[in-house]
């Protein structure tokens, strides 16, 4: 496997940094940017944004949030909620987004998928999956926070969406999503199996140790990780460390003398 990356997820309604259960009851954490600021300077990898209520209004409103989160976190930034047109896409990179995560448009017109690897690259198009489990075996995946039914069988659209031209598959389990009980494993290896591109789980840490499962059972590329963070739980170093210590390949923090923090020399991709 690649670099296993650790990456803080802010789902976002208006201004404010919020965190539910199962995708409801939500809660106000605080202002995102200070939190993007401190997960930074922690050592997260990435940070994904997600507008949670912008498929509801049919746009997203993270623009601004972005562009303040820009100036001053330099590691890559993923957008989603409400991306519904190649407009959308170049107005969140110019505000500053790596990456962008489409999944109700996507279900809605596959087709947008090729369209956003064409124009701005596979690298860009992360498709954002939000998987529940089907009564008879396996899962479906669903749009709108996880309310509204696609039909669509999450390993069968992983498969697709890759296809098409998506570089990434954000994959998040509602029904393990703010549960702290660990990921859906299952889930995991499913959609793991089904592409060769990388898969970012998402929902459901509680304790370092489901992050090791996520890679090694889970066979996933990275994981996203919210209420851990937020209400101080654990933090990117526990996180990391237990990555470190199971043996997963991932980065390594420089010192302040510009070493690593195994005592090699540091390199500019590793440091922050």
């Amino acid at each position: 496997m690649g670099r296993f990356r650790i990456i803080a997820r802010l789902d976002i309604k208006g201004p404010n940094l919020i965190k539910g259960v199962h995708l409801e009851g939500l809660r106000k954490i605080g202002d995102p940017n200070a939190h993007a600021l401190r997960y930074y300077h922690e050592g997260a990898d990435e940070l994904v944004y997600m507008d949670i209520v912008a498929s509801l209004y049919g746009r997203n409103n993270l623009s601004d949030i972005v562009r303040r989160t820009a100036e001053n976190v330099f590691i890559p930034l993923t957008v989603g909620g409400g991306v519904r047109s190649l407009a959308d896409v170049e107005a969140l990179l110019n505000a500053g987004a790596d990456k962008v995560a489409i999944n109700t448009a996507a279900t809605a017109d596959p087709d947008l998928i090729g369209a956003v690897a064409r124009r701005f690259g596979s690298q860009c198009m992360v498709l954002s999956i939000e998987a529940k489990r089907r009564p008879q075996g396996g899962w479906e995946a669903y749009v709108d926070n996880g309310r509204e039914h696609t039909g669509l069988e999450v390993a069968d659209w992983a498969r697709r969406g890759q296809d098409l031209g998506a570089g990434e598959i954000l994959l998040t389990s509602v029904d393990q999503e703010g549960t702290r009980k660990g990921f859906d494993l299952a889930l995991a290896q499913a959609v793991s199996s089904a592409v060769t591109i990388p898969v970012i789980l998402s929902g459901g840490l509680g304790e370092p140790a489901h992050l090791v499962a996520a890679a090694t059972d889970g066979r996933a590329d990275a994981v996203a990780v919210a209420d851990a963070l937020h209400y101080g739980r654990h933090s990117l170093g526990d996180l990391r460390a237990a990555a470190g210590a199971a043996g997963l390949p991932v980065r390594a923090l420089a010192a302040a003398d510009g070493s690593a923090a195994d005592g090699s020399a540091g390199d500019g991709a590793g440091t922050i």
